[in-house]
């Protein structure tokens, strides 16, 4: 899911994330030097401070694999399940052969086995697309942990902290190309609606025009936290780390 500030598709399937929009998100977040290192040390002191035993994660949505990295060194065992196959295919060629990874929608994967935690990051639980959507991910999420186990989530905007009509842009170079990404975005009732329009300019190709179009539930805080009571994670909200949104963190029942 993209949104102001922060590009992340996570969870957009192969429709609205193929081949070109995948390359073009996984090249500006390497050339900008986005520290996926940072951010997964923040969410592992989360699950450590409950559950310090913890040697599995899941992380659902997994988008090109930059936290599936860290994890492994600071968790142990990590597996990555992601809806969107070209996203999946770059992950695949920056990790070891050995880490698993699925295709999958979080609304409804089932991986037959449980993890000591999982996480859900870059606000891609913002792609669900109704409260009902919400409460099927939170237990789809606890199904695949075990009982003292650990979900991190990072939700998107809450609707009192979301700044409508926001503008976004930057450029990078990428292997030879340049990339120029602005973006706008609004709110449109419970959601917020992102148009985002690239450049990609290459030597060999000239300049060719991409443009997506990103849909984000506006959750409330007490949305979110019935989501995760109902579905047996006892849940607590840490403002601030990583991103500004927080993360919400349930411990299983």
């Amino acid at each position: 899911m993209t949104r102001p500030g922060d590009d992340r598709p996570g969870d957009g399937g192969d429709g609205m994330y193929g081949g070109e929009s995948a390359k073009i998100y996984y090249a500006q977040h390497t050339a900008r030097g986005k520290d996926y290192r940072a951010e997964a040390e923040a969410v592992a002191e989360q699950i450590r401070l409950r559950l310090p035993g913890a040697s599995s994660v899941l992380d659902v949505a997994c988008g090109t694999g930059g936290h599936l990295g860290p994890f492994t060194e600071l968790i142990g065992y990590a597996e990555g399940i992601d809806l969107s196959k070209p996203m999946l295919e770059i992950a695949r060629r920056e990790l070891p052969a050995e880490l698993p990874l699925h295709v999958g929608d979080m609304r409804d994967f089932d991986l037959g086995r449980t993890f000591d935690s999982l996480t859900c990051l870059f606000a891609s639980i913002g792609y669900v697309g109704s409260v009902e959507e919400l409460r099927a991910s939170l237990l789809c999420f606890a199904r695949h942990v075990r009982p003292g186990g650990v979900v991190v989530v990072e939700p998107w905007w809450f609707p009192d902290t979301f700044v409508d009509r926001w503008v976004s842009g930057d450029i990078v170079r990428w292997e030879g190309d340049t990339i120029s990404r602005v973006s706008h975005t609004v709110r449109e009732g419970d959601t917020s609606r992102m148009e985002v329009h690239y450049l990609r300019a290459s030597p060999d190709t000239g300049v060719r025009h991409l443009t997506e179009v990103h849909r984000a539930m506006l959750f409330t805080r007490e949305q979110y936290e019935t989501a995760f009571s109902l579905a047996g994670l006892r849940p607590e909200y840490v403002p601030g780390t990583p991103s500004g949104r927080g993360l919400f963190v349930g411990v299983r029942t």
